[in-house]
């Protein structure tokens, strides 16, 4: 009867996603930040792999808090659960593993909520030693990379997880030069609003190219400032997330 009782109750229990925990890179540094009380499924995530290689993934579950927080947490246990498997190897393909990992987050969504549920997603796997992140973005609003030469997009390389079953996203490898910056934005930021305008991509880059502190932490910090500038108000339509990885420029 015990065991019983103890079953019911962790099965009445919420699924809470666990903290993320940024892990220390050689030579670089990882860093989310989210505005105000989460009231979407806005979700990050990151998790060291091998000695070399970390993976970063931010995911858009479509949908209110109460609706998503199963779906982000199953999402979270793929996420880690494959991710470690995936990548576990040093002479595993970087390409090959991320698009699997797409297709066993897919999957653990769909089954998860039942139904068609769209997840733009953008996840990466940073390689430490060659400086390089290996990324799927599916669906999900473009990564920005700002160099020497100026900001680049990481456009979509497939459809949002969570629609169709036997969806597929290619994979793609961006090599980010010592001071380089790899942005992503939640669909919140693209869509914050003053007056009837958006605060859109071309801002996000702007501020990009303007910010001038060193630290992915600070980098955050200064986008999310500007949408606040922008909006006047706390976002009450979408969650406002930023994460960012920057390369240091002495390597």
């Amino acid at each position: 009867m015990r065991k019983l009782l103890q079953f019911a109750s962790s099965k009445a229990r919420p699924c809470i996603p666990v903290q993320a925990v940024v892990p220390d890179l050689q030579r670089a540094q990882l860093a989310a930040v989210y505005y105000g009380q989460r009231i979407a499924g806005d979700f990050y995530d990151f998790l060291r792999v091998s000695p070399t290689r970390v993976l970063f993934g931010l995911l858009d579950v479509a949908g209110r808090l109460d609706d998503t927080r199963e779906i982000v947490s199953a999402a979270q246990n793929t996420f880690r659960s494959a991710g470690a498997d995936l990548f576990a190897q040093e002479d595993m393909n970087e390409s090959n593993a991320m698009i699997e990992l797409g297709i066993q987050l897919n999957r653990s969504i769909l089954n998860t909520a039942g139904h068609v549920c769209s997840s733009p997603a953008f996840a990466g796997c940073y390689n430490e030693t060659l400086g390089t992140v290996c990324y799927v973005n599916a669906g999900h609003t473009p990564g920005l990379v700002r160099d020497g030469s100026g900001i680049s997009e990481l456009p979509a390389t497939g459809l949002p997880l969570g629609l169709f079953s036997h969806s597929t996203t290619d994979a793609s490898i961006v090599a980010l030069q010592p001071g380089a910056i790899l942005l992503v934005v939640s669909r919140g930021i693209i869509e914050a609003r003053n007056k009837g305008e958006d605060f859109g991509l071309r801002q996000v880059k702007d501020n990009l190219e303007l910010v001038r502190t060193e630290t992915a932490q600070q980098i955050c910090a200064s986008i999310l400032d500007k949408v606040q500038e922008f909006t006047h108000q706390a976002p009450t339509h979408n969650d406002v997330t930023v994460l960012a990885l920057a390369r240091h420029a002495r390597v």
